[in-house]
């Protein structure tokens, strides 16, 4: 059926009047978008947050302009700060870190609203659970940051006092007498004593066995030092320093074949190690590779110079001990 020409031609000019419509609403919108949302960041600027936030997380969705849509997060998460509105200053953090991930404005406004959620979660803590296990670890830790360490070390033996078998509490404890500066033969036996007690209450504490890995190596432990280590990378496979550790344990066992596999794993988790690449070399040698050993010193030696360190000259390829 044929619609008579002056019907057809009717219809044609609805749809491009339609179409036409639509279009102009659409550029309409962002304008408006845009304009609301710059009003709103003039009106945080002047200190008026609770007219400004509400329109402010509606624009940091809407705003396509990328240096409009900066403002707007930077005032929001002021705003949303200023008012006490966590989840939103959260939301708004979020989109900046997306969107401007390099942005010095943005990592300066982060670092200080992520310390002042903070610190306004401690004071939380602290009024509401004063007596709580978990606000005398935050009073330890606050302690051990400034360097306090018998002060630091009473309360942790105060939560272990009411609470003996908590997790974490032993392994802080020990690492923070390690912390100590020059920690006594006596200190390191005490801080032994209390990451095998973490042990008995977490077994899955890699930490804890690689700090006992480390401590056997010091006193030449050495199969001591590759029970703890290889322990500890078992239970974390992105433990890098566990590895490195057990490997130069292996080599100390002369046990070069066996030290190959951790160390390349540790060279794998951190390319950028002078260490595990130096170690790994020294396996590769004394097993009879030498060109795979050749090929980890000359790594080595490039690390070393581009982290700005020296070369030992008189050690080229094999560790000092090696050339008495």
């Amino acid at each position: 059926m044929f619609l008579p020409r002056c019907w057809v031609l009717a219809v044609l000019c609805f749809s491009i009047a339609s179409a036409d419509g639509a279009s102009q609403t659409a550029s309409k919108s962002a304008p408006d978008a845009s304009s609301a949302a710059r009003r709103a960041a003039i009106l945080a600027e002047g200190g008026h947050c609770s007219d400004a936030l509400p329109v402010l997380k509606r624009s940091i969705r809407q705003v396509a302009d990328k240096e409009l849509k900066r403002k707007v997060g930077l005032a929001g998460v002021h705003c949303a700060m200023t008012l006490n509105q966590v989840d939103s200053a959260l939301e708004f953090l979020q989109v900046l870190a997306r969107e401007f991930p390099q942005d010095p404005d943005v990592l300066y406004t982060e670092v200080h609203a992520y310390s002042d959620l903070s610190t306004r979660a401690s004071q939380q803590l602290g009024q509401t659970a004063s007596a709580s296990p978990q606000a005398h670890e935050l009073l330890a830790e606050s302690y051990e940051a400034q360097g306090k360490w018998e002060d630091a070390e009473k309360q942790y033996r105060g939560i272990l006092e009411h609470n003996p078998n908590l997790p974490g509490i032993h392994f802080r404890l020990g690492r923070l007498l390690l912390s100590r500066p020059n920690p006594s033969a006596t200190v390191a036996e005490d801080a032994k004593h209390e990451f095998e007690e973490e042990l008995k209450i977490d077994p899955s504490n890699a930490g804890a066995e690689y700090v006992l890995g480390e401590l056997a190596r010091q006193n030449q432990l050495w199969d001591e030092a590759v029970t703890h280590f290889s322990k500890a990378s078992k239970l974390d496979p992105q433990f890098g320093e566990a590895f490195l550790g057990l490997g130069i344990s292996l080599i100390s066992l002369k046990r070069y074949t066996d030290a190959l596999t951790p160390l390349d794993t540790a060279v794998m988790l951190d390319p950028r190690n002078p260490d595990a690449h130096y170690n790994l070399a020294t396996a590769y040698t004394r097993a009879g590779r030498k060109q795979d050993g050749e090929r980890e010193f000359a790594i080595h030696r490039r690390l070393i110079k581009t982290q700005g360190g020296s070369v030992d000259q008189n050690s080229p390829g094999e560790p000092q001990e090696d050339k008495k």
